[in-house]
């Protein structure tokens, strides 16, 4: 490798935006039974949260699930951690698998995206203007 090579490689690795994580598989949901029981993050689960277990990504990212049947999409935290293994990829809390409308069939193939907090705080705020505060400034 000559030193031409290296710098190229060296000014691209710092002008080239690392992407997320994207993965697709199964989905499942935890059982009502685990209410209330401790979370990996030290947290209690509670079924009217978002929030999911994952084998690997790091505790309190932020994905987004798409039930890839219907389309319906929920924005969740990872808390928890699952074993790995070939049937799903990720256990839902079951206010998350409501969203979803995967309750029903217990399990739904699904698309994870990892969501960047820039694109939280951006969501955020166009959420947080009503509709009335539009119409007051017109």
């Amino acid at each position: 490798m000559n030193i031409c090579s290296i710098v190229l490689i060296f000014i691209l690795s710092f002008f080239t935006s690392p992407t997320g994580y994207t993965a697709e598989g199964k989905a499942s949901y935890y059982a009502d039974r685990l209410q209330g029981h401790r979370t990996t993050s030290g947290e209690r689960y509670d079924k009217n949260l978002l929030t999911a277990a994952h084998a690997t990504l790091p505790l309190h990212t932020t994905v987004q699930v798409t039930n890839l049947r219907n389309g319906k999409s929920v924005v969740v935290r990872i808390n928890d951690r699952k074993a790995k293994n070939r049937y799903s990829i990720i256990d839902l809390s079951r206010a998350a698998a409501q969203e979803l409308d995967m309750i029903q069939e217990g399990t739904a193939q699904v698309r994870l995206r990892e969501v960047k907090s820039d694109e939280l705080k951006q969501q955020v705020a166009v959420g947080n203007v009503s509709e009335a505060e539009i119409l007051r400034k017109d």
